[in-house]
């Protein structure tokens, strides 16, 4: 288990714990099951007291756990008979951005997930969960394919943002992020989109400009990283923290502004530490959320999606 910071009082009681656990198991150790059970009870206790009261800034960690489910992680927990679609038709097939044909509960669905990687290795091959401009390009022909067989879309993000190398900008970042977003804004078919991890910048709103858009309780959604806002704001990255405060960048903030449409709730300690009932959770809210607009038409659907979004500057006043 990999504990962050500010959950030192838990990792040591923990570690305790399992030094106790490998006491009781050596042959003729003593009886330490009282112990262990009071020293778990101390340590949930403390978890809890830490999740009650979490700062803006520790949200941001979760949302970076390394152990958090990502979104291969929920495809392969909710998504049947996938079909991975790969290529742009234009440059090249980006892996950071996954997306393809599937079933949901039994309902032809198209996906697009971001997807981070889960150690070394996969975080290369996925670019750590940010996409070039292929990626996005990949995203609109899904898209299309979307409308012409009218498919509902869910999308999943978990990114700091799109990759921001001079190569993708070379090759058109910001257009293709405009374009993704402008043909998901003018889908006439059920968009669905969930925020799993961190949010971040017009990589992730290029694929979460949906009907209905959901958090998880300590995901993460901004117009840009803490650390880009510290070093723009106070020229020092070091402010981090001050800028998470500041950009109300949490789930809570973001339905109050109503930029968001639900909370996905997590356990105590993070989605990594009960993955699959987070997985299974977010399934139920998009299962609830296609339903309620099943009857929809899709003049309906398009307007629902464009109001949606108008109504949140109006909102900020």
């Amino acid at each position: 288990m990999h504990y962050l910071d500010f959950e030192k009082p838990v990792a040591d009681l923990d570690n305790h714990i399992l030094e106790l656990k490998k006491l009781a198991n050596r042959e003729g150790g003593v009886d330490m099951n009282d112990e262990i059970t009071r020293l778990e009870k101390r340590s949930q206790q403390a978890l809890n007291d830490i999740y009650k009261k979490l700062t803006p800034w520790q949200k941001v960690q979760i949302a970076r756990h390394p152990n958090r489910p990502h979104f291969l992680d929920y495809a392969a927990r909710l998504l049947t008979d996938i079909i991975p679609l790969a290529g742009d038709r234009k440059f090249a097939e980006d892996k950071a951005l996954q997306a393809g044909v599937a079933r949901f509960q039994g309902e032809s669905i198209v996906f697009l997930g971001l997807e981070k990687g889960n150690n070394t290795e996969t975080r290369l091959k996925y670019n750590f969960g940010s996409a070039f401009p292929e990626g996005y390009r990949k995203a609109v022909r899904v898209m299309d394919l979307s409308e012409k067989f009218r498919l509902p879309v869910i999308s999943f993000v978990d990114t700091a943002g799109a990759y921001p190398g001079i190569s993708a900008e070379e090759r058109g970042q910001a257009e293709a992020i405009a374009r993704s977003t402008e043909k998901m804004l003018n889908l006439t078919v059920p968009v669905i989109s969930v925020i799993i991890g961190e949010g971040g910048s017009g990589g992730a709103i290029a694929i979460a400009a949906g009907n209905r858009v959901y958090m998880l309780e300590h995901a993460i959604y901004s117009v840009i990283s803490p650390e880009g806002a510290a070093s723009i704001l106070w020229r020092d990255a070091a402010y981090a923290k001050d800028a998470a405060s500041k950009l109300r960048i949490t789930a809570q903030d973001l339905y109050e502004l109503k930029v968001i449409d639900g909370i996905i709730p997590e356990p105590f300690g993070g989605a990594h530490r009960d993955a699959n009932a987070v997985i299974d959770a977010t399934g139920n809210i998009i299962s609830a959320a296609l339903q309620s607009m099943k009857n929809t038409t899709n003049k309906d659907l398009r307007r629902d999606r464009q109001e949606k979004y108008l109504n949140i500057g109006r909102n900020l006043y």
